[in-house]
């Protein structure tokens, strides 16, 4: 059945609300939770396994794209109309906004949550990224793992792809490795909606270092897609 465009942006509401949910709150609530904390691997795993659970859920409705950047590399690779990404996008970032709003009422149903201390998996550099890495290190990582990331995606998806049946597994697993890497430099977004999100929370310096983790994931998803589209899956390596 065709899915009209109504169909898209509500799946992909509930697909970026479960991502930023899950992956922001595996951080917020069980990130460090003494001994029975899932740590960074944990989170990883988290981010990860909520892009796959989506992936089977929406995937057949709207693509499950539930990240701007990868809707914008889409329109860039020729895969979408940029009139039906504006939906999309704005779906997204809604989305983002009510799991980090779920998230903090649940957060703050602990005794003693400051969500000026405790966070609510907001990302950031300098003094805000967990391991104190300067801006330069946040940018390219947000740069050169968000283009990684859309080479996975624009790869498993292909038509020409025999595996595809696998796309929302390898997709999800290859954002469990750029977790594992890209945590302790800033969190790691590669995602605009699921930075916006918990920033609008947070506030202070989440918030005006907001433009690194919108900007950044942005460029590397546009430099993907022109690699992808012109230097990869070409007319010359395409058969009939």
């Amino acid at each position: 059945m065709k899915q009209n465009n109504y169909n898209k942006y509500v799946a992909e509401f509930i697909g970026t609300l479960t991502l930023v949910l899950m992956g922001c709150g595996s951080a917020v609530i069980a990130g460090s939770n003494g001994t029975t904390g899932v740590g960074l691997l944990g989170i990883s795993f988290a981010f990860g396994l909520s892009v796959v659970a989506m992936a089977y859920a929406i995937g057949h409705i709207s693509g499950c794209h539930i990240n701007p950047a990868i809707t914008i590399g889409m329109v860039v690779a020729g895969r979408m109309k940029a009139s039906e990404s504006i939906g999309y996008i704005i779906a997204q970032i809604l989305g983002a906004i009510a799991g980090a709003g779920i998230l903090y009422v649940i957060a703050a149903g602990k005794p003693g949550f400051d969500i000026s201390t405790t966070g609510l998996g907001q990302n950031g550099y300098g003094a805000a990224s967990p391991q104190g890495y300067s801006m330069l290190s946040g940018l390219v990582v947000e740069v050169v793992f968000t283009a990684v990331f859309l080479l996975v995606i624009f790869g498993s998806t292909s038509t020409k792809n025999i595996h595809g049946g696998f796309a929302g597994l390898a997709i999800g697993l290859s954002l469990v490795l750029i977790h594992i890497v890209g945590i302790p430099v800033t969190g790691v977004s590669v995602n605009p909606a699921r930075s916006i999100g918990p920033a609008i929370f947070a506030g202070g310096t989440a918030l005006s270092q907001l433009w690194l983790f919108i900007a950044a994931p942005v460029a590397g998803s546009i430099i993907a897609a022109l690699i992808w589209r012109y230097f990869v899956e070409t007319s010359d390596n395409i058969k009939a």
